[in-house]
């Protein structure tokens, strides 16, 4: 499976899950590490765009391409099984407990989890502190630009 991550350039060549862990995000808290990726780029972009403007959206911008083998332990989740409030903005704790549960757990490498941007659509998140995790590969990164028509 091919995934999608829009990165910053400085950190585009690592697989980290420490930028997330810095800030905490939708599926995590504070101190815990996940990786978000998407299914495809639009969905990468969507889940950026939403936190700029065209005045503060940084210029470097790289899409990174990851190569996760189809063997990879995963856990497919439909929206049925998330908690009630997890579209919120700002993300409400019982996603960060989701997703801090889903680490804590160890089982899979991989939770493909509904987009709360775009229904229908999924971010695939890695846990890189599973067993599994050093046979994700990152296998192309390049510069992404973004068309300024998005933030009109």
């Amino acid at each position: 499976m091919e995934v999608f991550r829009l990165s910053r350039e400085r950190y585009a060549r690592t697989l980290s899950g420490i930028g997330a862990s810095l800030k905490g995000a939708r599926w995590n808290s504070i101190g815990v590490e996940l990786i978000y990726t998407s299914k495809n780029r639009s969905l990468s972009m969507a889940e950026v765009a939403v936190h700029f403007t065209l005045a503060t959206l940084p210029d470097d911008y790289m899409m990174v391409t990851i190569h996760i083998p189809d063997n990879i332990s995963i856990k497919v989740i439909s929206e049925s099984e998330l908690p009630v409030d997890w579209k919120q903005f700002p993300h409400p704790t019982s996603t960060q407990k989701f997703g801090d549960d889903f680490i804590v757990e160890g089982k899979f490498c991989i939770l493909m989890i509904p987009s709360a941007i775009t229904k229908g659509d999924y971010n695939i998140l890695i846990n890189p502190r599973h067993k599994e995790f050093a046979r994700i590969k990152i296998v192309e990164v390049e510069k992404f630009p973004f068309d300024n028509r998005i933030f009109k």
